[in-house]
């Protein structure tokens, strides 16, 4: 049955369609038939909407539009004219604009949680959007102590401190951001570090996260995907010279790479999690033999785990997808 699906993303016409994760999954929707719209999400609206106002309290809407899609670089998108549609009569709704995460982000869980449900007649919306509002990526990861390296979360200068004093070698970073963006390597001896705490203390309210530095993501930072709590495959992503990120908006490069006896055991341990809290689509870093990440906003990496092996993720998420709408 062909199912009315709107996706909240950042402008489908600024997307690199042949990297973009929520680009293969409009595709495959489409392919089975699906009907598509899309939408920013400042077009949200909860309540009453429209000149007619129509729409019942307590509904959520969106300034939406049909869209038809193609892998022609130049003229992917095709779309119809905008409407505003009630997310309460489409099927699915894609959660799929980047991050930060930062107070709008967590407001649009809040108004989708108006919509979503789970069965036959209900909307779905992937991920789910209580969900994702109780596991910021960066803390989610924070209940599996032993299945990460040594991190402390904090806004305690003291303590900050002494965490470097005791690896030497660590990595800074904000919790709410995305891409590798304001993320710091800082060796032993490096003279900066306080600076750089004062500059972030000074313009945020937020914690820092202070990790050990691991050397083995010099061989890469593995993003394994997870589907329903599931392995389907990973990639390998190597950092640039001279650079201590691996994220692909920084320059990493991906390469295959397999899923090794830890890799399984980590996902053993955090698959119920995912799979009971609807949280159907999410992708995990892995440095060597330790979790750092467990990414449930808008994970990427689809089209490069396809090219390396020959499959079709977004095909097995739209599975799991069908399967929970029953």
């Amino acid at each position: 049955m062909a199912l009315r699906i709107a996706v909240q993303m950042d402008p489908l016409e600024h997307v690199n369609i042949n990297g973009d994760s929520t680009f293969a999954l409009m595709l495959e929707a489409q392919r089975r038939g699906h009907e598509l719209f899309v939408y920013p999400v400042d077009s949200l609206c909860l309540g009453e909407g429209g000149a007619e106002k129509t729409l019942h309290h307590g509904r959520v809407s969106a300034r939406a539009r049909p869209v038809s899609v193609q892998r022609v670089q130049g003229g992917h998108a095709t779309f119809g004219a905008e409407q505003r549609l009630d997310l309460g009569e489409t099927d699915v709704v894609l959660m799929r604009q980047d991050p930060p995460f930062d107070m709008g982000y967590i407001t649009a869980t809040h108004m989708l949680e108006h919509v979503h449900g789970v069965g036959p007649g209900k909307t779905l919306v992937v991920n789910d959007p209580q969900a994702v509002r109780n596991a910021p990526e960066k803390l989610l990861v924070t209940h599996y102590p032993d299945l990460m390296p040594p991190t402390l979360v904090t806004w305690d200068t003291e303590a900050l401190a002494e965490f470097r004093a005791r690896y030497g070698d660590v990595i800074l970073k904000p919790l709410y951001g995305n891409g590798g963006a304001g993320i710091f390597r800082i060796r032993e001896g490096d003279e900066n570090f306080a600076s750089l705490l004062e500059l972030h203390f000074s313009r945020s309210r937020e914690p820092l996260m202070i990790q050990r530095y691991e050397p083995m993501v010099r061989k890469g930072d593995k993003r394994i995907i997870l589907v329903d709590g599931e392995p389907i495959g990973a990639i390998n992503r190597v950092p640039a010279t001279g650079e201590a990120r691996s994220n692909m908006h920084v320059g990493g490069r991906a390469e295959a790479v397999a899923l090794t006896a830890r890799d399984q055991e980590i996902c053993a341990r955090i698959g119920s999690y995912l799979r009971e809290n609807g949280l159907i689509f999410v992708g995990i870093d892995v440095i060597g033999d330790w979790l750092t990440e467990i990414n449930v906003t808008s994970p990427t990496g689809l089209q490069e785990l396809d090219r390396f092996n020959d499959m079709n993720s977004a095909g097995l998420i739209w599975d799991a997808i069908e399967k929970r709408l029953g």
